[in-house]
């Protein structure tokens, strides 16, 4: 059975919308900077760090994306971006972006891992409420 975990982007969030273009972008960024950090060390981090690429199909195209990896540790991680209707406390109904990051049934450990890493990458970058595989939420926006 698949398993997902959730980044919302609400209003205190530092966006309030994201694309898979966007996602993708981030992807790059944390790859980049885990290579930094095998430069500074000696290793190569890179590998260890983000072994997925990243690909897309056209019927998912602009909605969703995948990561895949040849690693043997290693399966696959879906990533798709939606919008959800909520009901404020005055009565009005506003849409709610979120990230989606399901874990297929092949999914590994390693994949479960990763996963659970990205998502806090992400839920920090973008200052979201990060509702894990596990069901425990976090919270990466400023609150009051």
């Amino acid at each position: 059975m698949s398993s997902n975990a959730y980044i919302k982007l609400v209003p205190a969030s530092a966006k309030q919308s994201v694309s898979t273009d966007e996602l993708k972008e981030l992807f790059t960024y944390y790859k980049n900077i885990t290579s930094k950090t095998g430069d500074q060390v000696k290793w190569q981090y890179e590998e260890s760090a983000f072994p997925y690429e990243i690909k897309e199909t056209e019927e998912g195209k602009g909605l969703w994306f995948y990561l895949e990896s040849n690693n043997d540790r290693y399966e696959a991680i879906l990533v798709g971006v939606d919008f959800e209707q909520i009901h404020e406390d005055d009565g009005s109904v506003r849409e709610q972006p979120y990230i989606q990051i399901t874990l297929p049934e092949t999914a590994t450990v390693g994949d479960k891992g990763k996963a659970n890493e990205f998502c806090k990458f992400l839920g920090k970058k973008l200052q979201g409420e990060l509702h894990l595989f596990n069901g425990r939420v976090m919270y990466y926006y400023p609150r009051k």
